[in-house]
């Protein structure tokens, strides 16, 4: 497993994470009482338009996984060989309007999408 330190700003070839979206994810992890846990983001079939994105706290380490770490608390943000392609360049924010609340996800490597965002070709 390698590990890498990047900041939102070289995305280029990996996956980014705002600080917002870290500082996010630091809070709902100090919630859960768990230092031990990543940010597993990953591409699986489904959705209307043919692929749908998984976002979920993991303890596991997989053969092949990408993991980087974002922000002061050392956010890591892991992706499986299988994804990792997929999500390229893309970037987490994390969005807490009136109108929206929860995490995004900007991927240049979408070529479409669904009228409700969670799936992507």
């Amino acid at each position: 497993m390698s590990t890498e330190t990047t900041t939102p700003t070289t995305i280029a070839t990996g996956i980014g994470l705002t600080d917002v979206a870290a500082e996010k994810v630091s809070s709902l992890l100090k919630q859960e009482g768990r230092d031990d846990l990543s940010l597993r983001v990953a591409v699986q079939p489904g959705g209307c338009s043919g692929l749908r994105y998984q976002l979920y706290f993991d303890d596991r380490s997989l053969d092949g996984d990408t993991v980087v770490e974002f922000g002061a608390a050392k956010v890591k943000v892991v992706t499986d060989k299988m994804s990792t392609p997929y999500l390229m360049g893309a970037k987490i924010d994390f969005a807490d309007t009136i109108e929206k609340q929860g995490f995004t996800i900007d991927n240049p490597n979408a070529e479409g999408s669904c009228a409700c965002g969670d799936s992507f070709n």
